[in-house]
């Protein structure tokens, strides 16, 4: 059985790309990111999915004080309220974490290269995304080399699911892998209720509309 690890946040897209790795029959181990941002509702998420899946899940905390640059670190800061159109723009928002999923990848590398597994499985998307730069398909072409030459397990590939698909597809194949939706986290705000107001709620919204379908975790 081939064995992958998984980049589990908690939300739509990471939940999604777990059920597609254990659909695809492989043996999974989730990582999870506690990096300082605004609230812990999504590593909580992220628990309540890899219990579902019955799949370990590690959790790695990271304290990297420059990070607060980012208004998803930074209490301080506000969270961007746009349209859809300024979200898909293509500017990087405020919400950029800096090199956020070159580190991930990095430290998921790690532990692939650790235990012999096959895959990294990450949920990277460049269809409907907020302009950050390291969603890109030519990001990962380039890091999934790097990581060939830097590690001693030369077999790990780099595995994107979702990088070509809408939201709307995201949360249709979600469905039809019966991915445990109602658990999933994907708000940047921590409050009660998902804000509905910052670029990930709205393009989750977005994406269940155009699905037809209604989002569970409401």
């Amino acid at each position: 059985m081939k064995k992958a690890i998984i980049s589990l946040s908690g939300g739509l897209d990471s939940t999604t790309c777990l059920a597609w790795s254990i659909n695809k029959g492989y043996k999974c181990f989730a990582v999870t990111f506690d990096y300082g941002q605004r609230h812990i509702k999504e590593i909580k998420a992220a628990k309540n999915v890899s219990n579902f899946y019955n799949v370990p899940l590690v959790e790695i905390k990271l304290k990297f004080p420059w990070l607060e640059v980012s208004s998803l670190v930074n209490p301080d800061k506000k969270i961007p309220d746009l349209k859809y159109k300024d979200i898909i723009s293509g500017r990087i928002p405020s919400t950029y974490v800096p090199a956020r999923n070159l580190v991930f990848t990095s430290i998921l590398a790690s532990y692939a290269d650790s235990i012999a597994a096959d895959f990294i499985v990450l949920g990277p998307n460049a269809i409907d995304y907020s302009g950050y730069p390291d969603c890109r398909p030519e990001f990962y072409e380039q890091l999934g080399k790097a990581i060939k030459l830097g590690t001693r397990n030369k077999n790990i590939k780099i595995l994107t699911p979702i990088i070509n698909l809408s939201k709307s597809e995201i949360v249709k194949l979600a469905y039809k892998l019966n991915a445990p939706l109602k658990y999933t986290w994907s708000c940047y705000c921590g409050d009660k209720k998902p804000c509905g107001r910052c670029d990930s709620c709205k393009l989750r919204a977005k994406g269940f509309k155009e699905a037809g379908v209604i989002d569970p975790a409401l």
